[in-house]
């Protein structure tokens, strides 16, 4: 398996941010072709030590990092990407990775 992990920062407008997420930018991630699994964070995003400097943590899984490329390279991945700058105010991380499940 592998993952598009993305680590959102804190933005102005937490409500503005959810509801553009939500309505606009979910909508256009779902028709990425190979994606098996969408989630996002719910709630604040911690560490052992108290609150992260995040805001929300979504991940994308695909059967394999070619598959996941392919997705994301394709017309509707390019436009999420795009799409990132209209409500990400405090930034945004990108990790991809291939998976090795230990348990």
């Amino acid at each position: 398996m592998a993952k598009l992990v993305v680590l959102y920062g804190k933005p102005k407008d937490p409500a503005a941010f959810r509801d553009y997420y939500m309505h606009k930018h979910v909508p256009i991630v779902k028709q990425i072709a190979g994606i098996q699994a969408f989630t996002i964070s719910e709630g604040p995003v911690n560490t052992p030590q108290g609150p992260a400097s995040y805001h929300m943590v979504a991940t994308l899984t695909a059967e394999s990092l070619p598959a996941l490329m392919q997705g994301l390279g394709s017309p509707e991945g390019q436009r999420a990407a795009q799409d990132v700058p209209n409500f990400a105010d405090g930034g945004a991380e990108l990790l991809i990775f291939d998976e090795q499940r230990i348990i």
